[in-house]
């Protein structure tokens, strides 16, 4: 079953000074990227570890740093939450940039708006670790989540943009070994095309801030090497077989390149008989959901899908 959720609150000036700052940080990023064609890799994180700038840190959410199978990342703990729910949540960056620290605030936001706590891994990144390090380190610590007393059903693998690939490869994953795996999956505007095939590549092209064909091309490189067939499912959902995949939700930007990911994932899935729903923000950025505490689109979002997680 797929429901497609399209009722959005009309923009408020709010909303808009919201899209203006991921928007005019994505602009920023791409013109330093642009201007500094041997950027280096330590550079590069480090431009992408300001990814927190648009979210609003999140009130009554606390923090601590843990290793969790072997796997280091931050704790986010909202008052009153349920410990015994936990999100499992993989950053962005293109497998290569992004990190606990850039993503901690989202990830309290999302933990608060669903009432659990949520663990943001540090995965090994690429290019230094290429596929599927990054897959088995959030297998791993799932692992020790359920070998901790966690119930599998009480985590949720959770992500944004390679992150999102990574919510659903972990998954599919547990399952291919034969584990039981989380009770859902939620993925924020999922990077999941290794061939860089999408129509939205192209028709969106024009209103993408940040993502082009070939800053995916470079990414692409970096986490799968010569070595890695593109099609390779645990590396590209998209050739995923679904069937017995937990429930799903899927977000993305209207205007964002990256779109067509998240529509034939729901279509891929919603096909292997997987309750999906997606949800698409209009005029949205690339991981909108970013726009946290500033935003009543977001917000509503939010309520919707903490609805969703509590069906």
């Amino acid at each position: 079953m797929t429901t497609h959720i399209s009722e959005q609150l009309s923009v408020t000036s709010a909303d808009a000074d919201g899209q203006d700052a991921l928007r005019d940080l994505y602009a920023d990023w791409s013109q330093i990227m642009a201007a500094t064609p041997d950027l280096t890799m330590r550079l590069f994180r480090s431009i992408f570890d300001e990814w927190h700038q648009p979210t609003v840190e999140p009130e009554n959410v606390t923090y601590r740093e843990d290793t969790v199978g072997g796997v280091p990342g931050i704790w986010c703990l909202p008052e009153g939450a349920d410990r015994s729910e936990v999100l499992l949540y993989t950053h962005g960056g293109g497998f290569a940039v992004g990190s606990a620290s850039s993503h901690r605030k989202l990830a309290g936001h999302v933990a608060k708006a669903l009432g659990s706590v949520s663990f943001v891994l540090d995965y090994r990144r690429a290019p230094e670790f290429q596929h599927p390090a990054q897959v088995e380190d959030g297998v791993a610590a799932f692992d020790a989540l359920v070998a901790s007393g966690i119930a599998p059903g009480n985590i949720t693998t959770i992500g944004d943009s390679a992150g999102g690939n990574l919510a659903v490869a972990i998954a599919l994953a547990l399952k291919e070994q034969g584990k039981q795996g989380p009770g859902r999956v939620i993925a924020f505007s999922p990077w999941l095309d290794m061939e860089n095939k999408g129509e939205t590549l192209v028709t969106n092209n024009d209103t993408d801030a940040l993502i082009t064909p070939e800053l995916l091309e470079g990414m692409i490189a970096g986490v799968l090497g010569d070595t890695i067939d593109p099609t390779t499912p645990l590396a590209n959902p998209l050739h995923a077989d679904f069937t017995g995949f937990p429930r799903l939700y899927v977000t993305a930007g209207s205007v964002e390149s990256l779109l067509d990911n998240a529509t034939r994932v729901a279509e891929r899935a919603t096909a292997a008989g997987v309750d999906v729903t997606l949800s698409i923000g209009d005029g949205q950025q690339h991981v909108y959901p970013f726009l946290a505490g500033r935003s009543a689109l977001v917000a509503e979002e939010f309520e919707k899908l903490a609805a969703w997680y509590r069906a």
